[in-house]
């Protein structure tokens, strides 16, 4: 692949992407391919008669984590205790058809934009852009059939530290309202030291804006009809983007001294809910991206939680600027093995650019160009608390 890569979202070496420029070997067939810590399975249709493939990665100590094809999402993964039991540490459904009718993003990827873009409008090089928004005031995840509800193409990718699969999609020109064909791989793989790596690359043949994330809600004591309000966070940001009234952010990075969004030391998530704040009232408890400490483009750690009773452990590293915490704070439903999941029964650690980003000339770019080669890389590290 030629081009120059972006300075805003340098690669970090050791993980293994499918280029973007093979996508067109990357199709389902009735014969899907294996490889050593890999199966492929089916996990039902599309309504366009497409299969839907359930790609299962297992390291070394038996661990394992799953990713169907539909929305390039993770459906489980299995993590132990301090006493060696494995249990599912991710939210999810049943079937894809549950996925189809009532997923709240449950472990997909997100895209072409995570998060809110105001009005759905924006200008780039002095052309308006009108998005999709689906009859809503604002444009959110990238549409109302985004990238977290479409069939990625799959292919087995196996390294040296691990084993992983590539989901390929192209978006069309105009898909949404967004200019330019974008071909976009994200490399999933898990490692044998119990990392979920995700590594993100795309191409367009227009300028477009791109700012894809991962979405899983996570509740580490492996049992999601118990909160996770007992889960400790620590988030490694002095400022977080602020919103206004109707859930924009207005540009302003503000402090996290003083508020109940302050996570730079440990804390439990039902520490400070309650609290009788503006921006947790306006997001309906944690639903904020928070400006992750360090430089842009390097691989630095974001966020860790810890589950005192488990004894698990979960740090977020990435190259993006940003992580949004979000809360679940809306969920009311009943969620795989018929378990209900309610209000803050997960919580997502989405490493992104900062939302309505095309609207904000302040906030890093996420303007992607014909010939620029956009990398990103994000790691979900899992083990025990000391």
């Amino acid at each position: 692949m030629t081009g120059p890569v972006l300075d805003r979202r340098l690669f970090a070496g050791g993980l293994a992407a499918v280029p973007v420029s093979a996508c067109a070997i990357l199709r389902p067939s009735g014969q899907s391919p294996v490889a050593p810590g890999v199966t492929v399975s089916d996990f039902g249709t599309t309504d366009l008669g497409e299969p839907v493939r359930l790609f299962t990665l297992t390291n070394r100590a038996g661990h394992t984590a799953k990713i169907m094809t539909w929305g390039a999402a993770v459906t489980s993964l299995t993590m132990p205790d301090r006493t060696g039991v494995l249990a599912d540490l991710v939210l999810g459904l049943d079937t894809h058809a549950d996925y189809v009718a009532r997923s709240r993003n449950f472990g997909t990827t997100v895209g072409r934009y995570a998060g809110r873009i105001a009005g759905g409008r924006f200008d780039l090089d002095g052309l308006a852009v009108q998005l999709d928004t689906g009859g809503a005031a604002h444009s959110s995840h990238g549409g109302p059939v985004g990238f977290a509800k479409r069939n990625w193409t799959g292919r087995v990718d196996e390294t040296a530290a691990g084993p992983g699969v590539a989901m390929t999609l192209v978006s069309a020109d105009g898909d949404q309202g967004f200019p330019g064909e974008l071909v976009i791989t994200v490399t999933y793989r898990l490692t044998h030291d119990d990392r979920l790596t995700l590594a993100f690359e795309a191409t367009t043949t227009r300028p477009t804006v791109l700012n894809p994330t991962h979405h899983s809600y996570f509740n580490l004591s492996g049992a999601p009809d118990r909160l996770v309000l007992d889960h400790v966070v620590t988030i490694d940001a002095d400022r977080f983007t602020a919103f206004g009234p109707d859930k924009i952010v207005t540009g302003e990075l503000r402090s996290v001294a003083g508020t109940p969004l302050d996570f730079r030391r440990p804390k439990p998530v039902g520490r400070d809910l309650a609290t009788p704040d503006e921006q947790m009232t306006i997001g309906g408890g944690y639903d904020h991206n928070f400006v992750v400490r360090g430089r842009q483009g390097t691989l630095r750690r974001a966020a860790r939680v810890d589950h005192p009773a488990s004894g698990r452990r979960l740090e977020l590293w990435t190259t993006e600027p940003g992580v949004q915490f979000f809360t679940a704070n809306a969920i009311e439903m009943i969620g795989r093995g018929g378990v209900p999941y309610h209000p803050r029964c997960g919580l997502c650690l989405e490493p992104q650019h900062y939302q309505n980003s095309p609207n904000r000339p302040e906030f890093p770019s996420t303007v992607l160009r014909p010939g620029e080669t956009f990398r990103s890389t994000s790691e979900y590290r899992f083990g025990l608390s000391v």
